[in-house]
């Protein structure tokens, strides 16, 4: 007997407010039977011996070290810029206060 049934792809349609035609229901219906069938094959497995992880593959922080170097000069970071005054690019006001 199947898990889920068309009734219940109806149900999380409503909720999603989706309009789903008959024969997507009935699809959506068969592959959710699917991936809980795949499920019911892994819950079949013994992993008593196996460590809990987030990762398959072991993860490392790829971040190179912070190192300070100079900065460009103000004149090379406002050329293109399509408005500035004196060192600082202007911007339209986005906040009223």
């Amino acid at each position: 007997m199947p898990k889920v049934s068309k009734k219940d792809v109806e149900y999380v349609a409503k909720l999603a407010r989706l309009r789903l035609s008959e024969t997507e229901k009935k699809a959506h219906a068969e592959q959710l039977n699917k991936i809980l069938g795949y499920m019911d094959k892994l819950n079949q497995l013994d992993t008593s011996n196996i460590k809990p992880t987030s990762h398959v593959v072991e993860m490392q922080n790829v971040f190179r070290e912070d190192v300070a170097k100079p900065s460009i000069p103000v004149d090379s970071a406002l050329q293109n810029a399509p408005d500035k005054k004196d060192n600082f690019f202007r911007v339209p006001k986005v906040i009223d206060a």
